[in-house]
């Protein structure tokens, strides 16, 4: 790329061709003053706050009048003057223009203390006011969405939250409505602003317009302590930084890092932290005569130690929401203390083709955000970035923005897919493998992202290994949970001769195992729930490691209550490979890690002198390849189920945050248009688990299949149902 040499107040700078002016003033360190301008959004120019003087355009011309910076690319030759009399003239004049008409409020305005208005008022603005009218006013606020609420009198049409929402997630829900003065920002006439990334305009907004439902009037940015953290709700590491005081969080913004989440969060990340202080665990109980009570942290991991002893053969279950430094304490634990090969993290439908992938293809790999963007090709198998990796979908949109070419295989043409520019080859769930032979265009440039849903579909993992292999394409594997990559990485997976999750489920209801140990697995995320929960209540002894009530502490005989992302230190390991270590927010008395409740038990365990505990039978079977053969065949009287976690739905993590669930969108069947003719617009959806009866809408979706979201509906679709793989039944409902 070429450069471009021009002078900006009488200092050379030397910048790559394009660059816009502001940006060049920034390279040199001089400061223009702004307001809609945003490093990550396009250039509009319509605050006009960052007008400056070119006498020289570079052609030996200058401009007759002030010009936005931000809009402005450099010339050679270019001459820029950021801060004589007409540049100074003009800054005075529209900052005094954007005051006229807003409120002095700032003693009760939630961006009090961090306003870029008020900073550059009296930065750039004069020291009095020459305006002696009335200020116009509006009946506020007005709610944009459940989270985001609008005070239109404060408002300059910067127009940042408009551009975000179309530009970034492809959510143009919020818009510029009526003409001239009374030009404002409000909701769109044809489409609601629903949007997972919506909490991202109320950070950007320079002048406090637009506030949370959540944080509104609790408190003042200069008795706010930060601190710098990693999300924890998927598995894309996204930065954030995390407000509190007195011991309580207020409030959680965005982090700025280039490198992952560049600005933004989803709205899951930013407002889903009421889960770490509601219904919480607050001391250990043990079971006592058959009933749950309070019990000291001495006498608990005490009990815990010697009901793991006595057991013999233990399964440990640590589930998906580890930090590294958990997931090694709780492999070190399996493996050293208790001697036994059944351990596995994974709390959801898995198979033993998974198992193998895991070890052999993803384990010490890397394939970081920056491939995508370098890549020519991205392939998306068993994975929906908008619902299961926030900022994974983010960095696509933008990547396909620019040009990225997107495939998906999916059984649903969805609306993620359509913002991602995504070709959907249509492929019904369990044809995975023979779709994947068929993919065109990829090269040893092309990135291949595979999600933990092919699972379930026999052979897929194999193929996409294969693809990739015949093509010299990268591989990635997205699973969900922020804690499963570094479950990888520390080898929480079946030893040898070991049972995998499934397996040991089966074994502890007929028996086969004395104890279970398990960590903040949900019952209902698991291939089959009412399975999981008899061998809670057949196993000889259960140790929960939980943060709050679960079915699984009701059945425990030892429950120990561990600490939330924010009272621990600790590194989670994203998708790509990547340690995003983070600092603990809240030091809490009595608050341990896994970690270190594991290691008191071990500690505990190794003065009783416990002997090795020994497989409970030599000829326990480990889970097949799919966790049921019904994923690849398809019974003539019923339809394949093709489902995912909508990004917002009934999980644990999300509890306590009213404003936030009621952004979540609503459970639907999609169904083939010409079965939603056929059977109306409320159907009841039937499984060998169960039955749902739910409003419904047509959706291009594969050949024989229909779709419902995973959790969004009763206690989920493997509970209440149909088991993984399995078919169901659609007829319409009486309206």
């Amino acid at each position: 790329m070429t450069d471009v040499t021009l002078k900006i107040d009488g200092a050379d700078v030397t910048v790559p061709e394009g660059t816009l002016v502001i940006r060049a003033a920034e390279e040199a360190g001089i400061e223009i003053p702004r307001f809609c301008d945003h490093p990550l959004l396009a250039p509009v120019g319509a605050c006009r706050q960052c007008l400056v003087d070119i006498p020289d355009a570079g052609n030996g011309r200058g401009f007759p009048k002030p010009q936005a910076s931000c809009t402005i690319p450099v010339a050679e030759g270019m001459v820029v003057e950021t801060q004589n009399s007409t540049a100074v003239k003009a800054q005075h004049g529209i900052m005094e223009f954007l005051l006229v008409n807003h409120p002095l409020d700032c003693p009760v305005c939630d961006k009090g203390g961090e306003c870029p208005l008020q900073n550059q008022a009296m930065s750039h603005g004069r020291s009095e006011t020459r305006f002696e009218g009335t200020k116009r006013t509006f009946p506020k606020p007005i709610n944009l969405s459940p989270n985001v609420l609008l005070d239109r009198e404060r408002c300059i049409v910067c127009q940042r939250c408009t551009r975000f929402a179309a530009e970034i997630p492809g959510d143009p829900g919020i818009a510029l409505i009526q003409r001239g003065a009374q030009q404002q920002i409000g909701i769109a006439d044809d489409k609601p602003f629903s949007s997972y990334f919506s909490g991202n305009v109320i950070q950007i907004c320079p002048v406090g317009a637009l506030t949370s439902d959540d944080y509104r009037f609790r408190a003042r940015p200069f008795d706010l302590v930060s601190t710098p953290s990693v999300a924890e709700h998927d598995a894309c590491g996204a930065a954030i930084r995390i407000d509190h005081r007195r011991g309580k969080v207020m409030r959680r913004l965005a982090g700025n890092d280039p490198e992952v989440n560049e600005e933004w969060i989803s709205d899951k990340d930013r407002f889903g932290f009421r889960y770490a202080v509601r219904d919480r665990l607050t001391s250990p109980m043990v079971r006592e005569d058959g009933e749950l009570r309070p019990a000291s942290w001495l006498e608990a991991v005490a009990l815990a130690a010697q009901g793991l002893a006595a057991a013999g053969s233990v399964g440990v279950l640590p589930g998906g929401r580890l930090t590294l430094e958990d997931a090694k304490a709780y492999a070190a634990f399996a493996r050293d203390t208790l001697r036994t090969p059944h351990l596995d993290f994974r709390a959801r439908p898995l198979s033993a083709e998974e198992t193998d992938f895991l070890r052999t293809r993803v384990a010490g790999t890397s394939v970081t955000y920056a491939d995508l963007d370098a890549a020519d090709h991205v392939v998306l198998v068993g994975l929906e970035p908008e619902d299961e990796a926030g900022t994974l979908f983010l960095r696509l949109r933008k990547a396909n923005r620019k040009g990225l070419r997107i495939t998906a295989l999916s059984a649903y043409a969805s609306e993620g897919s359509r913002k991602l520019g995504a070709e959907v080859v249509l492929t019904a769930p369990g044809s995975e493998k023979d779709a994947l032979s068929q993919v065109s265009g990829v090269t040893e440039a092309s990135v291949i992202l595979l999600g933990e849903r092919l699972a379930t579909s026999p052979g897929a993992y194999s193929a996409a290994a294969e693809l990739a292999d015949r093509t010299g394409a990268r591989l990635a594997w997205v699973p969900r949970r922020a804690g499963d990559r570094g479950a990888v990485e520390a080898d929480l997976l079946p030893g040898e001769g070991g049972l995998d999750a499934d397996a040991m489920i089966r074994q502890s209801v007929r028996g086969g195992l004395g104890a279970l140990v398990v960590g903040g697995v949900d019952p209902d995320d698991t291939a089959d729930p009412a399975t999981f929960l008899a061998a809670l209540d057949q196993a000889g002894f259960v140790v929960s490691l939980e943060q709050r009530v679960t079915a699984v502490t009701e059945r425990a005989d030892v429950v120990l209550p561990v600490a939330a992302a924010s009272e621990k230190a600790g590194t989670f390991v994203t998708w790509e490979g990547r340690r995003r270590p983070f600092e603990k927010v809240f030091d809490k008395p009595a608050a341990y890690s896994d970690a270190e409740v594991l290691a008191h038990i071990t500690a505990e365990f190794s003065q009783l002198g416990a002997e090795s505990a020994e497989v409970a039978d030599e000829t326990v079977e480990s889970s097949p390849t799919t966790t049921d053969s019904a994923a690849t065949t398809t019974d003539s009287a019923g339809f394949r189920l093709a489902t995912w976690r909508l990004m917002l739905d009934n999980g644990t993590l999300q509890r306590g945050d009213k404003a936030l669930a009621a952004t979540a969108r609503p459970a639907f069947v999609r169904l083939p248009a010409a079965l939603h003719e056929k059977v109306g617009d409320v159907v009841t959806i039937a499984g060998d688990r169960g039955s749902w009866t739910l409003p419904a809408l047509p959706a291009e979706l594969a050949e024989n299949t229909v779709w419902v979201p995973t959790n969004s509906f009763g206690r989920g679709v493997w509970a209440d149902l149909a088991s993984p793989g399995s078919t169901v039944t659609i007829e319409g409902a009486e309206q």
